[in-house]
C-alpha cells in the first residue's frame, strides 16, 4: 500500500495542481493509516488486499477516542477515499473501501471578521511607520482586505500580475486556477507609492512584489506576522490571521449588496457552497430590519 503513495503525491501535483500544504498533508494522513494498518494485522504488513470499510472505521473511531476534532478526521478520510480513488484509476484495485465510509458531523463555524469601521480605524495609516517596511505592511493588510487573496495567493503574488492601468489583479489560486480581481484608485495609488520606496530603498530584480528587507520574498509567515501584529497592537483582536481579512472582504461585500456568485468569483471558490458561509446576516443588519416592523419603536 504505501509503495503506490508517492506516486499518488505526484499526481496530485502535477494532474490535480494541488498545493504543497495539501500533498505534505495527504501524505501524512496516509502514512498514519498505513501503520494503523500495520499494528492491527497478525503479519504486520499493509498490503492493498487487507483494506476494508471496517479496518476503515475502526481507524476514524481511534482518531475520534485521541481526541482529534472531526474536522481533522475528515480531512484524513478524504485523502483516504482520494488516494484509492486514484488506485482504482490505475486499475490496483477494483473497488473504494473508504467511500462507504461516513465522516463524523461537525457544525461548520461562521467565520469571524473584523467589522468595517475597526478595519477603517486600522487602514488609516497611524499605526504604520514611516519607510519602506511601514510602507509594505500597509499595502499588505490593504490587499487582503481589498481583494480578498489568501495568505498564500498574496505571497507567491508578482509584480507583473497587477496591471495598474486596467486595475485588476491577475491570481493564481488553489489548483492553478487563475482568476481576475479589480482593485481601486485608492490601492493603485499605494501600489505605486509601495514600488516607487521599493525602487529606491532596494537594489533587487525579484520578481515577487512584495518583498523584505533583504530583497527577498515575503513567506506566508511573515504576512500572518503582519496582520496578527497590527490587528492586536490595536486592540481589535488578540488572535488574527489574514484569512479573517478575507472573510470581512466577503461579508462587506454580500451585506453592501453584492450578488453571491459575483462574490463567489472574486474569491476563487469552486463552489457556491463554500461562499454561501457568508451569507449569515451580522447583527447590526438584524436590528435594522426588525426596527422596520411597525410595532419595534412601540
Amino acid at each position: 500500500m504505501e509503495a503506490f503513495i508517492a506516486s499518488f503525491i505526484d499526481y496530485l501535483r502535477y494532474e490535480r495542481g494541488a498545493s504543497v500544504a495539501t500533498r505534505v498533508a495527504y501524505k501524512n494522513d496516509l502514512l498514519q493509516f498505513v501503520a494503523y494498518v500495520r499494528e492491527h494485522t497478525e503479519n504486520g504488513k499493509a498490503s492493498l488486499g487487507l483494506v476494508d470499510s471496517d479496518l476503515i472505521r475502526l481507524w476514524i473511531t481511534s482518531l475520534m477516542d485521541g481526541c482529534m476534532s472531526p474536522t481533522s478526521v475528515n480531512r484524513k478520510l478524504s485523502a483516504l477515499k482520494s488516494y484509492f480513488k486514484y488506485l482504482m484509476k490505475q486499475g490496483l484495485v477494483l473497488n473504494n473501501p473508504a467511500s462507504l465510509v461516513i465522516g463524523p458531523k461537525f457544525f461548520r463555524p461562521l467565520p469571524q471578521i473584523i467589522k468595517e469601521d475597526e478595519l477603517t480605524e486600522l487602514l488609516d495609516g497611524s499605526c504604520f511607520k514611516a519607510d519602506f517596511i511601514g510602507t509594505r505592511d500597509r499595502l499588505m493588510m490593504e490587499f487582503l482586505y481589498e481583494t480578498g487573496l489568501r495568505r498564500q495567493e498574496l505571497a507567491f503574488l508578482k509584480c507583473s500580475d497587477i496591471d495598474l492601468m486596467a486595475m485588476v489583479v491577475r491570481v493564481c489560486g488553489k489548483r492553478n486556477k487563475e482568476r481576475i480581481v479589480p482593485f481601486s484608485e485608492r490601492l493603485k495609488l499605494q501600489i505605486i507609492s509601495y514600488l516607487q520606496e521599493r525602487r529606491s530603498v532596494l537594489q533587487c530584480d525579484n520578481t515577487h512584489f512584495f518583498v523584505c528587507k533583504n530583497g527577498r520574498s515575503v513567506a506566508g509567515a511573515t504576512i500572518y506576522n503582519v496582520v496578527r501584529k497590527y490587528v492586536s497592537n490595536r486592540g481589535l483582536r488578540t488572535k488574527c490571521a489574514p484569512h479573517m481579512l478575507r472573510h470581512s472582504f466577503a461579508t462587506s461585500l454580500l451585506n453592501n449588496g453584492a450578488e453571491l456568485n459575483a462574490v463567489k468569483e472574486l474569491l476563487g471558490h469552486s463552489s457556491l457552497s463554500s461562499t454561501s458561509i457568508y451569507t449569515h446576516i451580522n447583527f447590526d443588519k438584524l436590528k435594522e430590519m426588525y426596527y422596520a416592523h411597525p410595532r419595534a419603536n412601540r
